[in-house]
């Protein structure tokens, strides 16, 4: 039995009650009486919740046991009460009970007998405080679980990001207002739907499923871009992930989703003032340099040797403007979706030769050894002849720019089962490992003493692999420091006639 229970005697019998004091308290429980009903239930009153059983006597003058019994359970239904009197009978027993007491016993009885009573009274009490206990918990928790979940459901329809909230079987099992504008599908539609049956886009319910189905327990989350609507005037940024139990057990998966129109609209205008200034300094910037062609070739009169070299660095100067103004150009064409307009059956060995003979009069100037091998007989691709024309015009010259005086560049051009692949092999300063995974960034050039007096704009490389994933290409890179480089393409062989035509229709 638990320490510090409390329990009360109402007998109008000093002899009982004192008899009753001294058996209880020696197993350590707490007695306190009273002589009467009305004392008994004041006790009651005074010490609520602290009493944890009361042995009643019913025959009491004044208040009898059974009136006091109805107003007991008046004051705490969950009290215990053990009927004691000498007055037995099997109608008063029945009757004490359906008044709501716990048990009865009949005076006189043994210490024994009393302790057997009240103990089997206070295992009884005991189990009700835990039942309490626990439902009190139970009811604790339920409300902590609605505060929470109201907490919760309060925030995510605050938020601007839309969320999505999938159970393992694809079930949406919760939504905001967010995401219901983006998707642009009502909330209650949403949710309790299975993902595949809510229109969503098709790459994102693929993301859905890789999540909820992934075996990599490293896998974290996946970010892509979707376009909602017809007229595509809706960017969003998707960021899916699963959610895990502590076990490791995937219960479901999440998704964010946040609305980039605005950045894409941002990065558009951005894109377009570059463009517009770009061509607005075209044409000043050429007469300038055709101007700087007129006074270098004294068709304007003599010039001092000092006033030459003066001027010709200002030619180069101004030769290196026109280049960024034309990269700039380029890439506001590539992000516009105009770089390749036209594709056609192309012949790469017809414009790779092209290019290394219009460009071997710069590799000559450097001594450098430009030579051209083509092991294919006439490799044919579908392609944009001057975008395929501006790749290895970039690529070389790129090789001449970086190979020192004496060097040689090979270009090399092969059949590799269905793909057609070029490749441009220089033995130059070549490419730090640390700096080969970032050459095709935007504004990007690799900074070392040897590119120092190297002129360029950063943007050429990233032209060309834009150029060649327009075409469904792909491009890699071999470098080894002060050892050259090699650059590789792989080219889709031309597709048949029929196919051609469709896809010239289509682009």
């Amino acid at each position: 039995m638990p320490d510090k229970v409390k329990i009360l005697i109402i007998d109008d019998e000093q002899v009982m009650r004192d008899g009753c004091t001294r058996i209880l308290s020696r197993d350590g429980w707490t007695v306190i009486t009273a002589e009467n009903g009305h004392q008994g239930l004041d006790e009651i009153r005074r010490h609520p919740s602290e009493i944890d059983l009361i042995l009643l006597d019913l025959m009491m003058p004044g208040l009898s046991g059974m009136e006091t019994l109805e107003r007991i359970r008046e004051i705490d239904s969950n009290l215990l009460v053990v009927v004691i009197t000498g007055h037995a009978t099997v109608e008063s027993a029945v009757e004490a009970m359906k008044k709501g007491a716990y048990d009865f016993t009949s005076k006189p009885f043994t210490p024994d007998q009393l302790r057997l009573v009240v103990r089997r009274a206070l295992e009884r009490r005991l189990l009700q405080k835990e039942t309490e206990f626990l439902r009190r918990e139970r009811e604790r928790s339920l409300r902590d679980i609605a505060a929470e979940k109201s907490k919760l459901k309060t925030i995510i329809n605050c938020m601007g990001d839309g969320v999505l909230v999938c159970d393992s079987e694809s079930c949406i099992a919760l939504t905001n207002p967010a995401a219901s504008r983006m998707l642009a599908m009502p909330e209650l539609q949403l949710l309790g739907s299975i993902s595949s049956e809510c229109n969503l886009p098709p790459e994102l319910l693929t993301t859905i499923e890789k999540s909820l189905n992934t075996l990599d327990s490293g896998y974290v989350s996946i970010s892509q871009e979707l376009c909602i609507g017809n007229t595509a005037n809706l960017y969003l940024r998707a960021h899916t992930a699963p959610v895990r139990s502590d076990s490791g057990e995937i219960m479901g998966s999440v998704t964010v989703l946040q609305d980039i129109s605005y950045l894409k609209e941002l990065d558009k205008m951005k894109s377009d003032f570059i463009a517009m200034v770009a061509h607005e300094l075209r044409a000043p910037i050429a007469t300038v340099e055709q101007q700087l062609n007129v006074i270098l070739n004294k068709m304007a009169g003599e010039i001092t040797e000092k006033q030459e070299q003066l001027l010709r660095r200002a030619k180069e100067r101004t030769k290196g403007v026109l280049d960024l103004i034309r990269d700039l150009l380029d890439l506001s064409k590539i992000e516009a979706g105009k770089m390749v307009q036209y594709k056609e059956s192309v012949s790469l060995q017809e414009v790779v030769s092209r290019v290394v003979e219009l460009i071997n009069i710069e590799a000559a100037a450097k001594k450098i050894s430009l030579e051209f091998v083509s092991t294919s007989a006439t490799p044919h691709i579908n392609a944009d002849r001057n975008s395929m024309e501006g790749i290895f015009t970039n690529l070389i010259s790129n090789a001449i720019k970086y190979t020192q005086e004496g060097g040689s560049i090979l270009v090399r051009l092969e059949d590799d089962n269905s793909f057609v692949k070029i490749s441009v092999t220089d033995t130059g300063i070549g490419i730090k490992q640390e700096d080969i995974s970032r050459i095709f960034d935007r504004f990007y050039r690799v900074k070392s003493s040897e590119t120092r007096q190297i002129v360029g704009t950063g943007l050429g490389l990233s032209i060309v692999k834009s150029i060649v994933d327009a075409h469904l290409g792909s491009i890699m890179v071999e470098s080894e420091e002060g050892r050259g480089t090699t650059f590789t393409i792989l080219f889709p062989k031309e597709v048949k006639s029929a196919e051609c035509a469709v896809e010239n229709v289509l682009t």
